[in-house]
C-alpha cells in the first residue's frame, strides 16, 4: 500500500513577530514536495534601528530555489503586513495570486498608484468560494476583522484538513460585510480538522473584543458634541471605520473631506466594491476652508505618525490646504502599532500645543482591535475542535500565551515553534522535522537589501556615530602633494574643551602620515589603513564614539 502524503508546515515570516506574514504549505517529499505559500506581507522600517528603511520583507530565497514546486500564493486579507510585498517579490516567483475581490481591488489600485508595476494576474475568489491549487484545496472562509473580507483558509489535502485563521476576531454586529461565518466552522469541526494555525495576537489579553458597532456610536456621540473643526484619522483599510465617520458626520450635518492618499485611494475602492453603496459623496481636500468650522470632518492618514502624511503636516503648517487651531478636535480611530509610539507623541504633543482636543482609545472607546481576545479564541476552538494547535502571529508572549490557553480547552497537541521550522503535521505525532534558511529583506528606496548588506550595516553605524571623510594626494616618491581634504559628517564640530574636532583630525591625519616608514608611503592601501585606524583612534579619545571612516588616497 502506498505510504500517505506528508503534510507539512514552514513559516518563513509572521511567527515570533507581528507582521511580514509569510506561511507555507507541503505536500508530499522531498524534491516532490507542492508548495502552497499563504500571504506574503510586509513589516516598517524603525527610523531609529533602521535608519533609511522603509520596509522589512521576508527572504524568499527558498521560495525562489522551490519556484517550481511553488503552486500558488492566496491572500488571506488586504493588510500590508499580509500583502504588502507582492509587488517587490512576486516577479521572483511568479506564481498564481488567489484572493477575493475586495483583497484583488485593493491591490489593483495599489498597482495602479506605481509608476512602473510589474502586471501581476491575480485570479478572484468569491468570499466563501473554493478553489483548487495544485493538489491543495482552499476554501475561504469569512471571518470579521478591520477589513472587508478577511478569511480563514480551510486547505484540504490527501493528509487532511488545516484550518488557517488568518486575522480575525468574533465581530456579531460588524458596521460591513459579515460576521464570522460560526456556522461554517462548526461545519469544519464536524469534518475534521487535523491542525489549526491561529492568530496569536491578542492572546494575553481577557475577555472579548468589543464590536466595531460599539465604536460607531461612541464616534458618532463625538462628532456630534464637537463646536469646531473635526478631524478624524484611523487605518485607512478599515473601511467598516470609515463609513462608521462618514455616517456620524452626516448625522451631525457635516461635510466629509478626505485629506491624504492613502484614504482617496481607499474610498475609492470601497465604492467600487459596494462597501460604500448609500454613503454620501466626500469632498477632495481643496474644499476644506470652504464650509464653517462646525460643518466640515476631515478624514486624514497620518495615525501612526508618519511624517508625510496629512496629519504630520498640518501639526506642521505644512498642508496646503487643511488647518486646525485652538477649539478644533482630532480623534485617533486606531491603536499605535509598536514602535510608533514616538512618531505618534511627537503629532499628539503638536495638537495640543495648537489648542486642539485629542482623544483617543485611551479614555473613550474609538478604537477596536481586529483580533480575538482570550473568550473569542476558546469559542473557535469549541466550533473547531482541531487535533493541534499551532500558534501564529505573535512575539514570544502571545505565542506561549495562545499555548497554554488551548492546552488548557483541552486541545490534543500544541506546538510552538519558529521562523523556519520545517514542522510535519502527519501523519503520524506532528513535530518539528527539519530547518529552512530563513532572513530579512530591507528594502531601501527602491533597492532590496540582505539584512547583511553593506549599506544596511554601515547607514545603521553612521546613525550611531557619524562618519568622516578624508582625500590625500600623494607624489610617486611618496609625499603629500598638497594638504589633506578633511569632511566630518554627523559629528560634534568641538570637543568638550572647546577644540575644533576638523583640526584635530586634521593633525591625526599628518601625523600618522608623517610617522610612516617612507617605502609605506608609497603604498596608497597602507596609508589609508594607517590613516583610518588612526582618525578613528583620535574621535574616539575626543568624543568617545569610533565613526565610520573613509581614507581616499590618490596617486598623482
Amino acid at each position: 500500500m502506498a505510504r500517505p502524503d506528508e503534510l507539512t508546515f514552514v513559516p518563513l515570516g509572521g511567527v515570533g513577530e507581528i507582521g511580514m506574514n509569510l506561511y507555507l504549505y507541503g505536500i508530499g517529499k522531498g524534491p516532490q514536495r507542492s508548495w502552497l505559500a499563504v500571504d506574503l506581507g510586509v513589516s516598517f522600517g524603525d527610523e531609529e534601528h533602521l535608519p533609511g528603511i522603509d520596509l522589512i520583507m521576508a527572504d524568499i530565497a527558498f521560495l525562489e530555489k522551490e519556484r517550481k514546486n511553488l503552486v500558488g500564493l492566496v491572500l488571506t486579507h488586504a493588510h500590508e503586513d499580509h500583502f504588502g510585498a507582492i509587488l517587490d517579490l512576486w516577479p521572483r516567483l511568479q506564481c498564481p495570486i488567489y484572493a477575493t475581490p475586495f483583497s484583488a481591488a485593493l491591490f489593483q489600485a495599489k498597482c495602479e498608484a506605481e509608476r512602473e508595476p510589474p502586471k501581476i494576474p491575480v485570479t478572484v475568489v468569491p468570499s466563501g468560494g473554493r478553489v483548487d491549487v495544485g493538489p491543495f484545496n482552499v476554501e475561504f472562509v469569512p471571518v470579521a476583522h478591520s477589513i472587508p473580507e478577511s478569511h480563514a483558509l480551510a486547505i484540504r489535502t490527501t493528509a487532511g484538513l488545516v484550518l488557517h485563521t488568518g486575522d480575525w476576531k468574533i465581530d456579531r454586529t460588524p458596521i460591513i460585510g459579515a460576521p464570522t461565518d460560526e456556522k461554517r466552522l462548526r461545519e469544519l469541526g464536524d469534518e475534521g480538522v487535523l491542525a489549526l494555525i491561529g492568530d496569536s495576537t491578542n492572546a494575553v489579553r481577557d475577555g472579548c473584543s468589543p464590536s466595531e458597532s460599539e465604536v460607531a456610536r461612541t464616534i458618532a456621540e463625538l462628532v456630534k458634541a464637537a463646536k469646531g473643526r473635526v478631524a478624524v484619522t484611523t487605518f485607512a483599510s478599515n473601511v467598516g471605520r470609515l463609513r462608521a465617520i462618514a455616517d456620524a458626520a452626516r448625522e451631525a450635518e457635516r461635510e466629509v473631506v478626505v485629506v491624504g492618499r492613502a484614504m482617496e485611494r481607499l474610498v475609492q475602492v470601497a465604492r467600487e466594491t459596494g462597501y460604500f453603496d448609500g454613503v454620501q459623496n466626500f469632498r477632495s481636500a481643496e474644499y476644506y476652508g470652504h464650509f464653517p468650522a462646525d460643518k466640515v470632518l476631515a478624514l486624514c492618514t497620518g495615525s501612526q505618525g508618519e511624517p508625510r502624511a496629512a496629519l504630520a503636516r498640518i501639526v506642521n503648517d505644512d498642508h496646503p490646504q487643511v488647518t486646525l487651531n485652538r477649539g478644533d478636535c482630532v480623534i485617533f480611530s486606531s491603536r499605535t502599532i509598536p514602535g510608533n509610539e514616538k512618531s505618534v507623541g511627537r503629532i499628539i504633543n503638536g495638537l495640543v500645543e495648537l489648542g486642539v482636543e485629542v482623544i483617543t482609545d485611551r479614555t473613550h472607546l474609538v478604537h477596536v482591535s481586529g483580533h480575538p481576545r482570550r473568550d473569542e479564541m476558546r469559542e473557535l476552538l469549541s466550533w473547531v475542535r482541531p487535533q493541534l494547535v499551532i500558534p501564529v502571529h505573535g512575539e514570544a508572549l502571545h505565542l506561549h500565551e495562545h499555548a497554554k490557553l488551548a492546552r488548557a480547552a483541552g486541545v490534543p497537541k500544541v506546538l510552538i515553534c519558529g521562523n523556519g521550522d520545517l514542522v510535519r503535521l502527519g501523519p503520524g505525532d506532528p513535530s518539528i522535522i527539519g530547518e529552512i534558511p530563513v532572513g530579512r529583506l530591507y528594502k531601501d528606496g527602491s533597492i532590496l537589501e540582505q539584512e547583511s548588506s553593506r549599506a544596511v550595516v554601515e547607514r545603521r553605524k553612521m546613525a550611531f556615530s557619524g562618519c568622516v571623510f578624508i582625500a590625500l594626494a600623494l607624489t610617486d616618491k611618496g609625499e603629500l602633494a598638497d594638504d589633506p581634504e578633511v569632511d566630518l559628517v554627523g559629528i560634534p564640530e568641538k570637543n568638550a574643551n572647546g577644540e575644533v574636532l576638523d583640526d584635530l583630525v586634521f593633525e591625526a591625519v599628518q601625523a600618522t602620515f608623517e610617522t610612516l616608514p617612507r617605502a609605506r608611503r608609497r603604498d596608497p592601501d597602507a596609508v589609508a589603513e594607517a590613516v583610518r585606524r588612526a582618525v578613528r583612534a583620535a574621535v574616539n579619545a575626543e568624543w568617545g564614539k569610533k565613526p565610520l571612516c573613509f581614507v581616499h588616497v590618490l596617486t598623482v
